[in-house]
């Protein structure tokens, strides 16, 4: 089986253990690392959290890079949907799986300036503010070449932003970095509140996710409980939206998304809309796209996929 050499840029969160949590048992991706950055929660946390997820998932073989501590320019914010650990009200045991002591900036620019040389790309899955990887690039900008893509979860356009008036989390988080890597030329998959908002975990999916998922099934249904925003008059129904696990169903199934390129553009300096994600549908800009924007996302389809790749922790032991 041939596999996608990607790298995790995330703020584990509760929908990235999801994320990671399938990542780790679809054999069609190689994991290189996991590079945790300030977002969800502060850097502290989010590099906990992510080592607790790898040990939950019996994946202590990828590495953890700590990334950067804070946004490139504004102030700090985290999210309001995670709790006071950023994993909700679940607790997980303190991890023996340590960080590495290599920071994730330079791990970025040491393993894709190999994966320039090699003429291997990686492909970048963004799922939390995009720090790490923007500081990368402006340290050290043709490492670029060594990336094939970036899937990335971020961003809001003919839906209304889920922080503010305008704006989703991870581009009011750090819109400086998000302009930044928007204005990189690498190939770019953006999956926005737009598409995130059609897959929503209703209570009756995390019924049928704790039914199949074995040894992780008793904190995968506190997770997934935890999750949901029981607004309805938002999103139609019961549950949480699937936001940073559709950046892994992507790379896995592809066909189960219909995308549109697009140029965007990042509010970095108005107050009223900071991080605003603008996109030029129609090429009033006279730029060419920069990014294909998924539009349409076969829910049904991609939350079965969810509980088939979940189902296989009722076979697979720790590692």
């Amino acid at each position: 089986m041939k596999t996608v050499p990607i790298i995790i840029d995330c703020d584990p969160g509760i929908d990235d253990a999801i994320a990671l949590l399938t990542a780790f048992v679809s054999p069609e991706l190689d994991i290189l690392a996991i590079t945790p950055v300030c977002g969800n929660q502060p850097l502290e946390r989010t590099v906990r959290n992510a080592l607790q997820i790898c040990e939950l998932g019996g994946r202590t073989d990828i590495p953890v890079f700590p990334g950067c501590h804070r946004p490139l320019f504004r102030d700090t914010i985290h999210g309001q949907f995670h709790g006071e650990t950023g994993l909700g009200k679940t607790s997980l045991p303190e991890p023996e799986k340590k960080a590495e002591s290599v920071s994730a900036v330079d791990f970025l620019i040491e393993r894709l300036s190999v994966a320039r040389e090699k003429q291997k790309p990686v492909t970048i899955c963004c799922l939390g503010p995009m720090t790490n990887l923007a500081v990368a690039l402006r340290m050290q900008p043709d490492i670029a070449a060594g990336i094939e893509r970036i899937v990335m979860m971020g961003g809001a356009y003919r839906e209304p932003g889920n922080r503010t008036l305008t704006s989703e989390f991870n581009m009011l988080a750090d819109p400086h970095a998000a302009h930044v890597v928007f204005s990189s030329g690498i190939p770019i998959v953006a999956l926005a509140l737009d598409a995130t908002h059609q897959v929503m975990l209703k209570p009756e999916h995390v019924a049928e996710f704790a039914n199949v998922s074995g040894r992780i099934s008793e904190t995968l249904a506190e997770l997934m409980a935890f999750w949901d925003r029981n607004d309805v008059a938002r999103y139609g129904s019961r549950g949480g939206p699937m936001h940073d696990p559709l950046v892994i169903a992507y790379l896995l199934a592809p066909h189960l998304f219909q995308t549109e390129a697009a140029r965007i553009f990042i509010e970095y300096e108005s107050a009223l809309c900071m991080g605003q994600t603008i996109a030029d549908w129609y090429g009033k800009s006279g730029l060419k796209p920069n990014a294909r924007i998924v539009t349409r996302v076969d829910a049904e389809k991609v939350i079965a996929l969810f509980i088939d790749r979940l189902s296989r922790y009722a076979e697979r032991q720790p590692a």
